[in-house]
């Protein structure tokens, strides 16, 4: 009742797909059989975990450009300022990126495992300089459950990157193969380059070079007005090879490497806009790259299969204050000069060895997974964030257990930290902190054998100190760990000719309550309370028409020195429909609507920002055969009725309509 137009949505898509199971029915389509029925996206029916995968093909279809611009159509994730790589951040239930930095460290980011080490920079974005081309997977895992395998602290999600292998052009045989992709957009006059070249000289080894070139300029709202988003060129290129080896070919390395990166001049200083001209004009540099070493050895004993993966990530922006470019007076331009001068560099070096065992003791599959990592990461002293040195060691255990149609998953991981600032000898505080914690958490799955399922799960994390809280006024933080618990509770179902034969549908609904307290990364506030909603699903007909639908309520308070209040990072309630239909295997079109509700639940003197609902739609072509065979064209057109509007907890306004024109071929 709260949400009429939630409820208007979905009632016409019930009304709508009766409607649409008629028009097949009246008619024979010629090409029935050899269309491919899939939706964008699976619905994950068959895990407790509320994660979403985001495949290789709706990463081409949705012609991102940016990593955020791949994940914002995931329930529960909200972008503040998307469409660029700078003075952007991701969202997920409430956690992550804030009005002032980037990230509040509760979100972790993980490029082929190397945890990317977003920092808390004052109003620049959360720092991921990478490239939507060169991933091949995305996956998105909301809330803490299913977490602590790969680290601690997670409260928000987890967004899992995979970059592209040289056997998913070769098909693992012999000999070279490629893809040229370029793409064209209206709105800012982008224009973007994508090269693969990959080479398999043998069965056992594999190498792939992928160069990407991404350029925008300044693009526009719905209303004709400049954004006020710096334009962008956006080098990056991928190197990656396999060697598979053993006399059964039961182990394997693999080494990559990525890099990106961006040149900006004469550009303001705060990427977020909230500050106008105070904080001056600054020349930038930014480059991140990220080595990852993996061995993986799978020997057919199914109480081995053991990977190493060792991972180093870096990121280095140096900047240079254009002096007489802020509106400060002259005698208090030095403070902006002191902030747009400060360099930073980050070093994350990271082993993390885990087996997996598959046994059975009496009538309980068991797939058990152990590990260890280390950690360490090192911060470069900078005049406007203090550096220094983060070492950390864990272990965790997890074990999905199985028997019948019942799952029990327990995890446990603990983790131990010794921190290091670096200017300790000129602040005269204690020069060493050690904090540990143990956390974990417990997930259950019923499936009933007519395709429904229940499930619910409870889990605790802690989030450890940082070197941002080393400050003389807030020393008591580097021993205090935030800490948070989220519960758990939803309901799928997966089935087929559910309202017409050879249809399929599924279905996952997910409630969660997250409790935070002892925080230490707002200002003012020490407990976070969020609760919601969350509902993906999918339906396909037989003809090839397709619906996919997933929303997100969700509702959020804070407690801290000025009281109680709605949590200021909330994220708006919205709901995201598409509409597609695969007229054959080569040709599939779509309309997509994004629709927010008001965000009224604010605490003055913030504004409300109104609802909204935009539109896409898309096509996409692949021949199957001829000359064009292995080509690929896509066009896109992104807020079709050139809406004006900005998106709740975003610092400036959305594109206006933006045409989006993809060519592509694999050879």
């Amino acid at each position: 009742m709260r949400f009429p137009a939630y409820a208007a949505l979905m009632g016409g898509c019930a009304f709508m797909l009766p409607i649409a199971v008629s028009a097949q029915d009246a008619t024979t389509p010629v090409l029935l059989d050899t269309i491919v029925i899939e939706s964008k996206r699976d619905v994950a029916t068959d895990t407790a975990l509320p994660r979403t995968e985001v495949d290789q093909q709706e990463i081409d279809d949705r012609q991102a450009s940016t990593i955020a611009e791949l994940i914002d159509s995931v329930p529960g994730v909200t972008l503040m300022n998307g469409n660029t790589p700078g003075g952007s951040g991701i969202n997920i239930r409430g956690f992550g990126a804030t009005g002032s930095y980037g990230t509040d460290q509760m979100v972790m980011i993980q490029v082929d495992g190397a945890t990317q080490g977003s920092e808390e920079l004052y109003r620049i974005g959360t720092q991921l300089y990478t490239d939507p081309s060169l991933y091949k997977e995305v996956s998105v895992l909301r809330g803490t459950v299913g977490s602590f395998e790969y680290g601690s602290g997670v409260v928000g999600g987890l967004v899992q990157l995979r970059t592209k292998d040289a056997s998913d052009f070769t098909g693992g045989q012999i000999g070279w193969a490629g893809r040229q992709t370029f793409e064209f957009t209206s709105n800012g006059d982008g224009i973007t380059s994508s090269s693969i070249l990959a080479w398999q000289p043998t069965e056992d080894l594999e190498f792939l070079a992928q160069y990407v070139r991404r350029k925008q300029d300044e693009q526009d709202d719905g209303d004709g007005n400049d954004l006020g988003a710096e334009p962008f060129d956006l080098p990056s290129y991928l190197l990656k090879a396999k060697y598979t080896f053993g006399a059964e070919r039961d182990q394997s390395v693999t080494l990559s490497y990525n890099d990106t990166k961006i040149a900006e001049r004469d550009v303001p200083y705060d990427q977020f806009g909230l500050g106008g001209e105070m904080f001056g004009n600054v020349d930038r540099d930014i480059d991140t790259r990220s080595l990852v070493l993996e061995y993986d050895y799978n020997p057919g004993n199914p109480l081995i299969h053991v990977t190493a993966n060792l991972s180093y990530a870096e990121q280095q922006i140096d900047s240079r204050y254009i002096w007489g470019s802020s509106t400060l007076p002259p005698m208090m331009e030095p403070m902006a000069a002191a902030l747009g001068d400060a360099d930073h560099r980050y070093e994350t070096t990271k082993l993390t060895v885990k087996n997996t065992a598959e046994f059975a003791t009496g009538a309980f599959q068991h797939d058990l997974r152990t590990g260890i990592e280390f950690v360490l990461k090192e911060r470069q002293e900078a005049s406007s964030a203090p550096g220094g040195e983060d070492r950390r060691f864990a272990a965790f255990i997890v074990d999905d257990i199985t028997v019948g149609g019942l799952s029990i998953s327990p995890a446990l991981r603990y983790e131990t930290q010794e921190i290091q600032p670096t200017n300790r000898e000129a602040t005269g505080l204690p020069g060493k902190f050690d904090n540990d914690a143990v956390m974990g958490g417990l997930s259950l799955r019923y499936a009933f054998a007519n395709g429904f399922a229940v499930f619910g799960s409870a889990a605790y994390t802690e989030n450890l100190p940082i070197l941002d809280d080393y400050t003389p006024t807030s020393i008591t933080y580097m021993e205090q760990p935030q800490k948070a618990r989220t519960w758990e509770l939803g309901a799928s179902y997966a089935g087929g000719d559910v309202i017409a034969s050879g249809d399929t549908l599924a279905v996952k609904a997910n409630l969660f309550h997250t409790d935070l307290w002892d925080a230490t990364s707002y200002s003012g506030v020490t407990d976070v309370t969020m609760k919601g909603l969350e509902v993906e699903s999918s339906y396909t007909l037989a003809s090839g028409f397709y619906v996919d639908f997933n929303a997100n309520i969700v509702d959020g308070d804070q407690n801290g020195a000025a009281g109680r209040g709605y949590w200021s990072y909330a994220p708006a309630d919205r709901l995201r429909l598409t509409l597609g239909q695969h007229l054959t295997d080569e040709l599939d079109l779509s309309w997509e609507t994004v629709a927010a509700a008001r965000m009224d639940r604010v605490n003055a003197p913030t504004e409300e920002v109104g609802g909204y609902a935009v539109h896409n739609i898309r096509a996409t072509y692949r021949p199957q055969a001829g000359v064009l065979e292995g080509a690929e064209i896509r066009v896109g057109i992104e807020n079709v009725f050139d809406r004006d509007y900005q998106p709740w907890l975003a610092t400036r306004k959305a594109p206006g309509r933006n045409v989006k024109l993809t060519l592509a071929k694999s050879f």
